[in-house]
């Protein structure tokens, strides 16, 4: 426990004098240091969270969560569907099928991946729902297409144009084997606010796209739709259980090199704002050591009247730490209401400076996203003081083990 001596020692050393002016200043320094770094820690992972999420949403809005294939020429088992551990966690159950093709358009050629879903489950596909999709949403017909917005913009297509696509399945002529074409008339166009799925992907029915491929219906794969995506793995496991014949994969699967990568530069990141905390840090030693010099006296004093070293050592901690502490909360509470306020200090610099902040046309975002997991911030608060904590140690156990002879013989 800490002596009321301490504490009376502690407030009177931390009281500014006139003589203490450059102390005052390097204290000043570790404070807004402390307060910078943790402030700005906060922020940056509030917003590399927030990117994570908005691209989850984005790619999970046009992948389904769970996809199951089949392994041989049998085809799913139908009759499986009927599982009440999979009606329970799923919300959609959609067949799919995909294959590539190219599109013809004004003496252009461009590849594209099609899929192919029913006409009734067309209507029931998270990207269908965007408020960015224009056109019919209710209608897939075998003659219809819906093409994505990148696409649209690249071969300046408009609802009610046609194109046509070019299949890599051959039809016998009197003059050999050519590829399939069609023709087909765009009805929709959709925006998922990815440019690579916008420009490279295409939506038809499904019954067109096995005659065009030559896919038969005991290929089509099933696209499970979670009602709680969450916890993605576990119920990954209860789907191998029920198809345990069949090739199980997720929509983390199949993205997980990009995820990887954007985890890895989330820990970079932190461990390089981390170098601005653990910089401060060493202005609260300098600051201890001025402080021990400005001292000495005051120390010799406080040995002569029978004060341990235990107790001069707590004093100079306890001093290094307030620094530590107030710094690490006024930048916590500066972080969290910055990144509550961030998007309209992004509109304020646009409008006062003219500028254009992420415009939408070049990322997939209109808006900073960002999200505040508290966990995470009292992480870094408690981070922070223990490297300022860590940073008073070394000058405390100085001004502890200081002679009384040394003091005044070097005064």
């Amino acid at each position: 426990m800490i002596s009321t001596l301490e504490k009376e020692i502690t407030l009177r050393f931390l009281k500014a004098r006139k003589k203490d002016g450059f102390l005052n200043v390097i204290s000043i320094f570790s404070f807004i240091g402390i307060s910078l770094g943790v402030a700005v820690l906060i922020i940056v992972m509030s917003v590399m969270n927030g990117f994570r999420t908005e691209l989850i949403n984005k790619i999970v809005g046009f992948n389904s969560h769970i996809t199951v294939k089949s392994y041989d020429n049998n085809g799913i088992q139908r009759d499986k569907l009927e599982n009440n551990n999979l009606k329970l966690i799923s919300k959609n159950l959609i067949f799919s099928n995909s294959g590539e093709a190219i599109i013809l358009k004004n003496n252009t050629s461009k590849g594209i991946v099609l899929r192919g879903y029913q006409a009734k489950d067309f209507s029931n596909l998270t990207i269908i729902k965007n408020d960015k999709f224009k056109g019919n949403n209710s209608i897939l017909d075998k003659d219809f297409i819906s093409i994505g917005n990148e696409l649209s913009f690249s071969l300046d297509l408009k609802i009610g144009d046609e194109i046509t696509l070019m299949s890599p399945s051959g039809v016998e002529t009197i003059i050999g084997s050519m590829p399939k074409q069609k023709t087909f008339i765009v009805t929709s166009i959709f925006n998922s606010g990815l440019a690579d799925f916008d420009n490279n992907i295409a939506l038809i029915n499904i019954d067109t796209l096995d005659d065009f491929f030559d896919f038969e219906k005991k290929d089509r794969n099933l696209e499970i739709y979670l009602k709680d995506p969450k916890n993605i793995e576990k119920q990954k496991q209860t789907v191998q259980k029920i198809f345990d014949q069949e090739f199980i994969y997720t929509w983390a699967d199949m993205n997980s090199s990009l995820f990887s990568a954007l985890k890895v530069e989330r820990n970079v990141m932190f461990i390089i704002l981390s170098l601005i905390i653990i910089v401060a840090a060493f202005n609260v030693i300098t600051c201890l050591f001025i402080l021990v010099k400005n001292k000495a006296n005051e120390i010799a004093i406080l040995k002569t009247i029978g004060t341990s070293d235990i107790s001069i050592l707590r004093i100079f901690i306890i001093i290094g730490s307030l620094i530590g502490v107030a710094g690490s909360l006024i930048g916590s509470l500066l972080g969290i209401i910055v990144t509550l306020n961030l998007e309209n200090i992004r509109q304020t610099l646009n409008n006062l400076f003219n500028l254009n902040l992420f415009p939408s046309q070049f990322y997939f975002i209109d808006k900073i996203p960002t999200i505040i997991d508290y966990n995470q911030i009292f992480f870094i608060f408690v981070f922070s003081i223990i490297i300022s904590l860590l940073a008073t140690i070394y000058p405390s156990r100085v001004a502890s083990k200081m002679k009384i002879k040394d003091i005044f013989s070097n005064a």
